[in-house]
């Protein structure tokens, strides 16, 4: 493994004194070809006090608690590495925070690797022997591309069903099925889990994931999809098959995921983007179980969703809230839900006026943002495609470019100091007056302030 030059020294240094073994994701990720981002390490055969005193002279030392063994180090690079000793963890109450932990100097690498969740994540490495250390069989199973649980204590945190879920999704794994049945077991154990800890591991599969379907199907297979009925709902809610040969809506919404994933944008996107994107996919047919029904078409009973776009706002709200998202992710997902037809409704042709009036529905979404879900709702349906849906996504996109409003709302270019200006005070009718302002930008009555201002005077009867 390569290791940051800061970081050899700091090994070479507790090399003195105990046993240093790197830990964790970062060999677990280095094993699958990928760079390691976090290196963490785990000393063995020494106390608190001397790995303290060894680490102290190469950087500020973060003492995260001596009852854990936990030292943070930020070197002379400002990178920053944990440091830790062997631990004991015994479980004492309910929930992800019931547990005792003791550090243990003495354990063997077998013993200290079995209080962690998944054998991939309880490989060690051996950074001056180059050894890999794998007592519990982490290897095959990456190669397998399997999450098994280490040992029977896995049940003792129910945190670890979730690590399971975003974990499946950003590596392509799959869960053994004695995990699974584990998992199972402990299904009624949710309520114990603060909000936040929820949010984290949705938060990682949300921007990290490379297969997000595999998290539904981990939730699914473990029974924690009842824990969400947003998305749970979602299977069993069927679709007519000339549209949707691929199944019902819980099997569309998980194409749609990873084709949303496979989308040369979303991988290019920040984290912020991602991560909104991905719920709006997961949500956009939120609406779907409550509208679905059996209706006469062309002579032919046929299942219809008349309006889940508008029915699913509301419910990707309630299912943002209830695993702990940010609430600032509520009005974009929303609007991207409400809206994810667009392409299909309305006039054949888009208007300057419809698109203004889409643009501003959507903020703080943007028209790209919307054509982005389009695309992966398409991309949904296979082995369908249809060249004309892509042609309607394409037109909105040239559309807004040629507006300037792929990337923004329109903003009202008629404001109140030009009321003050014609000489009106401020009062009640300002409001009526600015919004029947920006109602006649968005019809294209205008397109800059000198016409806003020369639109108001006509419009107030000032020549």
């Amino acid at each position: 493994m390569h290791l940051p030059a800061d970081l050899r020294t700091l090994l070479e240094a507790v090399r003195r004194v105990g046993r240093p073994r790197l830990v964790g994701g970062g060999v677990r990720d280095w094993l699958l070809g990928q760079e390691p981002k976090d290196f963490d390490i785990e000393v063995a055969g020494i106390d608190f006090e001397t790995l303290h005193r060894a680490l102290a002279p190469f950087g500020a030392t973060n003492v995260v608690g001596r009852s854990f063994g936990v030292i943070k180090v930020r070197s002379a690079t400002n990178a920053e590495y944990d440091f830790s000793l062997p631990r004991r963890e015994s479980k004492t109450g309910a929930g992800h925070r019931g547990f005792a932990v003791s550090p243990d100097a003495t354990l063997s690498d077998a013993e200290a690797a079995a209080r962690r969740d998944f054998t991939v994540n309880a490989i060690a490495y051996d950074p001056f022997s180059d050894a890999v250390i794998d007592p519990h069989g982490g290897q095959a199973d990456l190669r397998a591309r399997v999450l098994r649980h280490t040992s029977a204590a896995f049940v003792e945190d129910p945190l670890r069903v979730l690590r399971a879920f975003q974990l499946a999704a950003r590596f392509d794994f799959s869960l053994a099925p004695e995990t699974a049945a584990l998992c199972r077991s402990i299904a009624d154990t949710f309520a114990e889990l603060p909000v936040e800890r929820v949010w984290s591991e949705w938060d990682k599969w949300a921007v990290k994931s490379i297969k997000p379907s595999r998290g539904l199907t981990v939730l699914e297979e473990t029974g924690w999809l009842r824990h969400f009925p947003e998305i749970a709902a979602l299977r069993g809610t069927p679709q007519e098959p000339e549209w949707h040969p691929e199944g019902d809506v819980f099997t569309h919404t998980q194409l749609c995921l990873d084709a949303l994933v496979g989308l040369e944008e979303w991988q290019a996107s920040n984290d912020a983007r991602r991560r909104m994107l991905m719920l709006a996919v997961l949500a956009h047919d939120f609406g779907k179980p409550s509208t679905t029904e059996q209706a006469e078409r062309r002579g032919q009973l046929r299942w219809i969703s008349p309006g889940h776009e508008s029915a699913g706002g509301p419910f990707s709200e309630t299912f943002l809230r209830r695993i702990g998202a940010p609430f600032e992710l509520s009005a974009p997902v929303r609007a991207l839900v409400v809206d994810h037809l667009a392409h299909h409704h309305g006039q054949t042709e888009f208007t300057d006026s419809s698109v203004r009036r889409l643009a501003r529905r959507l903020a703080p979404a943007t028209i790209d943002d919307l054509a982005l879900v389009m695309l992966a709702d398409h991309g949904g349906r296979p082995p369908l495609r249809s060249p004309e849906t892509l042609a309607r996504i394409d037109q909105l996109r040239t559309k807004a470019h040629a507006l300037a409003l792929e990337n923004s709302a329109p903003r009202p270019l008629v404001l109140g100091r030009h009321l003050v200006a014609l000489g009106r005070a401020p009062g009640p009718e300002f409001k009526a007056l600015l919004d029947a302002a920006f109602e006649a930008q968005l019809d294209g009555a205008f397109t800059d302030e000198t016409g806003g201002v020369a639109w108001l005077r006509n419009h107030l009867g000032q020549h």
